[in-house]
Parts: structure tokens; sequence; C-alpha cells
């Protein structure tokens, strides 16, 4: 078998369509099934009349059928769409920023809302409510970097800012009749709530 031609092998003539080899193969396939020496050769006679063809193809001298597949094929890949780039925060903003998990955001929040509720409903309360607040910031920015003074310098940055938005706010509140609180409560709720904010989302 091995002095054959490839399409001696596969008892085809050279002018054999592609339907017709293929054909022939599978019941050779089928003839010889056990055999792994002449199914073996069988094979090699398959592919090197497909490599024969498909240089018969590419010098124009035959057409194959487009469902015929060969290695000369390359599967075309889409054009690559470029990236955005993703705008980071400047480095210095990211050394302040935190990124916490929900625990670290809800147990904060607990406590603070108990410090809003406590400044809002005793009034006389405030000055106990902030002080805490104050405390509980220090302690929460702490814990994360273990840098004192800076937890400090931020729950003081944070104080500032949340009584300064309650001074503006609170007074234009209250003058205009919107909410029936003191400014004091209304100052000790936002600023509790400007401490959470620093305390969960900076570091």
């Amino acid at each position: 078998m091995s002095e054959q031609t490839p399409y001696q092998q596969l008892r085809v003539s050279e002018n054999a369509t592609f339907e017709e080899i293929q054909e022939s193969r599978n019941l050779l396939m089928q003839e010889y099934n056990g055999d792994r020496q002449k199914i073996e050769a069988i094979e090699a006679a398959y592919d090197a009349i497909l490599m024969q063809r498909l240089k018969l193809r590419q010098e124009g001298k035959i057409k194959v059928p487009d469902r015929i597949r060969f290695a000369e094929k390359v599967a075309e890949t889409p054009p690559a769409i470029p990236a955005v780039p993703k705008k980071e925060a400047p480095a210095w903003l990211q050394n302040f920023l935190d990124t916490p998990e929900q625990s670290d955001i809800l147990w904060p929040g607990g406590i603070f809302l108990g410090l809003s509720l406590l400044g809002l409903l005793q009034p006389n309360s405030v000055s106990l409510a902030l002080a805490l607040g104050i405390g509980f910031g220090i302690y929460f920015l702490n814990r994360k970097e273990q840098k004192f003074l800076r937890a400090v310098g931020l729950t003081v940055l944070a104080l500032i800012v949340g009584l300064s938005i309650s001074s503006i706010l609170g007074n234009w509140l209250v003058a205009s009749g919107v909410i029936s609180l003191t400014t004091e409560s209304l100052a000790a709720f936002i600023t509790c709530f400007v401490l959470w904010l620093s305390s969960s989302f900076l570091k």
C-alpha cells in the first residue's frame, strides 16, 4: 500500500471531487476498522491529497469549495477596541481616600446616628454628642493607619467643616421656619454626619 499514490490508496481518481474523496476515505476507515497501520496510511493519504489540492488552489489551478478549511485560513480577529484610560485621582488624594468594607461603614454609621439623635432629642446634650463624635472620629481614623496625629487632624478638619455647614445652613433653615429645631441641635446632627463621612471614607 505504501508504493501507491495517495489517490490510489483512497481508490479514487485524480479528478475526483472532494465529496468522492471524503466518501471513499470514510468507507475505507470502516473497512479497515481495527487495523491501525492501514487506518494511519489512509489518513496520511487523505492529508496528502488535501495538501496537494491546497497547493494547487494557491497557484490558482483549481477551485476548492469554501466549506473545506485549510490551515491557511486564520480566523479573523475583530479589531481591538482601544481601552479608555481610567482617570485616577491624584496621588496625594489617594493617600487620604479609603474604600471601606460594608462593616466599616455601618458600624461607625450606627454610632454617629445615635449621637445625632442624642443632639436632636436632648438639646442640653449637644456638647456631649459633639465631644463623643470627635472621640469616635479619632478612634475610627486612627484604627485604619495607626497615625494618631493624622487622625486628630482629619477629625478637627471634619469638625470645622461640619460646624461651618451647619452655621450657614442651620441659620437659614431655622430663620425661615423650615424646621423647628434649635441651631445647636441641627449643628450636632450635621457635624456628626460629616464626622461619619470622614471616619468612613478617609484614612
